[in-house]
């Protein structure tokens, strides 16, 4: 053991934060607490022994908290927002619907997925990529006739192998990066771990497509939520400038949402009852639609349906201010008797009704038609001061949000595609930083309110941000007290003093450490020996690095190493048996091709 293992032995601050990380680590294994508050109890303790002691081997207050204002945590905020003003302008369905509508067997339908999600998460933090496209996997799935399960965890496991291939690409990557750059002074490539990345895709995406269909089970949702027993009556005119004009009901997927259907067409020329499936849709056909709310929420989202009669662009609220409210008609309305059309209810309460439910019986004719009763259950578009003005008024018996309920913006979906990619070309074809171009992409959305102010902030996921910053503290302290020296000489003895050997001994350490905690703390925890290892060996750290980098990314054993594995899981009804099945090969492709690749891209 030497010199290193005696130093190692002699520091008190080594074995604390040596404590500590391995007391962190096990209770992110065993789900002790929420993992932000895990990661700052943690960090605290090594705080409290640095101002009882005033060691200099412990990292201050300055230095424990200087993670909450890297970089990389900074960029990894902006770019959740930027993902909000696509989702709330539909952009990801927008340029996603004309390569999916078209699938037609799983296959063709994993092929025509798998694919662009892992390109695009090459660009774009792969957990919001995911969280936007999970409502266009549940209608993919609905369309073709397969198990959502069939299509959710490759989804979650394409997004991870697209984000190794870029420095933008996963939250990990961005902040090992700013940790490379701090130490080292050099700058690091938008592409550096393409090299490795994109054969590991590639490899992995085939092995999805080839073996998933017999490694993944049919598997049903978890939790299903129960049948809501009202039944709106939706009333939705096809949009003569839209997509849907000249495609079958089946094609647009409206037959396809749980619990809803279309109860009839009414043209200029009369009424169709129950279309079938294969009737094709001709501009401002009035569609009546009736089934349960969160299905009535997911059809809004379709592009080409608007509100008859362009009730909701009369309302004097700009969309991006509009959400969806239900609200229930009391014995005291001023319209009571009244059909919504002849009552003006949109200039009454600058509000325009979108469906209504009364019990469980499906309403005939237009929404325009419909005479109010005590009791109807009204799914208004309305601004958010409708709440505060009508919770006190005579008119509805309760009023509230939906949830869910943002109206979209489709008129600006284009708008948000573009400024992604004026972000995507700035971070990779100029000298514009990747934490400049995710800055000034976000007040882009913002400013063209492709999301509001508000949606930026409620889309930035915290607890991500939080582990980020306490797990830098932490990585700060092995690295001051001699802790991250002195398991980088265990790990040299133990790989002979052989510069591969150590390289696979530091990622396949990592990799078990990512699905035992999460991909941000094992990455930041790692750095810190990887970079001692190198030292020791006297190398460039440079492979070390990027072994860490697709080591913390390469999480498909577990549903809680990473973010979106955790994601699919219940709404999958994946079993914790199926992430070993179908992760395990896919662990060892990644392992395989980072040992074969790593020494030759970037030699010792």
């Amino acid at each position: 053991m030497g010199v290193a293992w005696d130093a190692f032995v002699l520091n008190w601050e080594a074995w604390l934060t040596i404590a500590v990380a391995v007391g962190l680590l096990g209770s992110l294994a065993m789900r002790l607490a929420a993992t932000d508050v895990l990661a700052l109890s943690c960090l605290g303790v090594l705080m409290f022994a640095q101002n009882m002691s005033g060691s200099l081997k412990l990292p201050n207050p300055e230095q424990a908290f200087s993670g909450f204002g890297d970089r990389g945590l900074i960029t990894v905020a902006l770019l959740f927002a930027v993902v909000a003003g696509l989702e709330f302008t539909g952009g990801t369905e927008l340029a996603t619907s004309w390569l999916l509508n078209r699938a037609k067997r799983l296959l063709d339908a994993q092929v025509r997925l798998l694919v662009p999600v892992a390109a695009v998460s090459g660009f774009l933090n792969n957990t919001p990529v995911v969280a936007a496209l999970l409502p266009v996997v549940g209608d993919l799935s609905k369309r073709i006739s397969v198990s959502s399960s069939r299509l959710l965890l490759p989804l979650s496991y394409a997004a991870i192998l697209g984000g190794m291939c870029t420095v933008m690409g996963t939250s990990t990557n961005l902040v090992v990066k700013n940790q490379y750059e701090q130490i080292s002074g050099v700058p690091m490539s938008f592409f550096a771990p393409a090299a490795i990345g994109i054969p590991a895709t590639i490899a992995g995406i085939v092995y999805i497509i080839g073996c998933s269909g017999w490694l993944i089970p049919e598997r049903r949702p978890a939790v299903s939520a129960s049948e809501d027993p009202r039944q709106y009556t939706v009333e939705m005119q096809v949009d003569p400038h839209g997509p849907l004009v000249g495609r079958t009901i089946e094609d647009a997927g409206l037959r396809h949402l749980p619990g809803l259907y279309v109860a009839e067409i009414q043209r200029s020329e009369g009424v169709i009852a129950a279309a079938k499936p294969n009737e094709i849709l001709r501009a401002d056909d009035a569609l009546i639609l009736v089934g349960e709310l969160d299905s009535v929420v997911d059809m809004r989202k379709i592009r080409g349906l608007t509100i008859p009669d362009d009730q909701a662009r009369k309302l004097q609220v700009p969309t991006w201010q509009r959400t969806l409210v239900e609200a229930v008609v009391s014995s005291r309305c001023a319209l009571l008797g009244k059909t919504i059309r002849e009552g003006s209810f949109r200039s009454h309460y600058n509000a325009a009704v979108v469906a209504v439910a009364r019990g469980g019986r499906r309403l005939s004719g237009k929404i325009g038609d419909v005479s109010l009763e005590v009791g109807d259950v009204l799914l208004l578009e309305a601004s958010p001061s409708f709440l505060h003005r009508r919770r006190q008024s005579r008119d509805f018996f309760l009023v509230s949000t939906v949830e869910r309920g943002a109206v979209r913006r489709p008129e600006l979906a284009w708008i948000s595609l573009a400024v992604l990619l004026a972000m995507v070309i700035a971070a990779t074809l100029t000298r514009i930083s990747i934490s400049t171009s995710a800055l000034i992409a976000a007040l882009a959305m913002i400013g063209f309110r492709c999301c509001t102010t508000s949606e930026a902030r409620r889309s930035v996921d915290w607890s991500v941000l939080i582990v980020i910053g306490a797990a830098i503290g932490i990585g700060k302290a092995l690295d001051q007290s001699g802790a991250a020296a002195g398991i980088a000489g265990e790990i040299l003895s133990l790989a002979g003093g052989k510069p591969l050997a150590s390289l696979a001994a530091i990622f396949l350490a990592t990799m078990i450490c990512t699905e035992l905690i999460t991909n941000n703390a094992a990455a930041l925890l790692m750095f810190s020996i990887a970079w001692q290892t190198a030292g020791r060996l006297d190398v460039d750290p440079m492979p070390f690095i990027i072994a860490v980098m697709i080591a913390a990314s390469a999480s498909f054993l577990t549903p809680f190493g990473y973010q979106t594995n955790t994601m699919v899981y219940s709404i999958g009804g994946y079993r914790f048996s199926d992430y070993i099945r179908f992760g395990l090969p896919l662990s060892l492709i990644v392992f395989a091709i980072s040992m074969l690749l790593i020494p030759i891209f970037y030699p010792f």
